[in-house]
C-alpha cells in the first residue's frame, strides 16, 4: 500500500547517455515532487522555511534503482511511510512506472527539523507534532514497514 503523491513525465532533459534517466534526476524528483509534497502536507515545505526559518534537511538517504525509465515515462511518486521523534523525520518513498506499473526506485530519507537562523537542529513545535501524528494515525495502514534501513535512528 502507499499513498499518492505526484504524477511527473520524465523529459528528455533527463536522460543520459545510456538512454535512461540520469541517477541525478532520481533525488531531483523525490525532492521536488514527494518531499516537498509531504513537508508542505506537515507545514514545513518552503513556504515555512520562508516564514518562520526553520525547515527539514536531508542528513541521510537509501536509494534503490530497480528498473530504468527513460524520456516520455510517466511515474507516480508514492509515500509508503513516515514517522518521526522530536528532531527527526523518517519517510520512504516509491516511483512507479505508470504505464507498465513497475516499480523504478526506491527512496528512504531521515531528515533533520533545522532551525535556519542558528543553523542548528530544532524541536518540532507542538503543533507540527499533532499535524505528522494525525496524517501518521489516519494512514498508517497504507505504511510499509518493510526494509527500512534508519527506523532505529528515531529516538523514541
Amino acid at each position: 500500500m502507499s499513498i499518492f503523491l505526484k504524477k511527473i513525465k520524465i523529459t528528455k532533459d533527463w536522460v543520459d547517455y545510456n538512454g535512461h534517466m540520469n541517477v541525478a534526476y532520481y533525488n531531483l524528483i523525490f525532492d521536488m515532487y514527494g518531499a516537498e509534497i509531504l513537508m508542505t502536507l506537515f507545514n514545513m515545505g518552503e513556504h515555512s522555511a520562508k516564514t518562520t526559518k526553520k525547515s527539514i534537511m536531508w542528513v541521510e538517504t537509501h536509494i534503490v534503482y530497480n528498473q530504468e525509465v527513460t524520456d516520455g515515462d510517466q511515474v507516480d511518486i508514492n509515500l509508503t511511510y513516515v514517522d518521526h521523534d522530536k528532531k527527526r523525520i523518517l519517510y520512504k518513498m516509491e516511483m512507479i512506472q505508470n504505464e507498465k506499473k513497475y516499480l523504478a526506485a526506491a527512496i528512504e530519507i531521515l531528515a533533520l527539523y533545522v532551525d535556519l537562523e542558528k543553523r542548528k537542529v530544532a524541536e518540532f513545535e507542538d503543533e507540527k507534532v499533532k499535524i505528522m501524528d494525525e496524517y501518521i494515525e489516519k494512514n498508517k495502514s497504507n505504511f510499509s514497514y518493510k526494509d527500512l534501513k534508519f527506523s532505529s535512528k528515531l529516538k523514541k
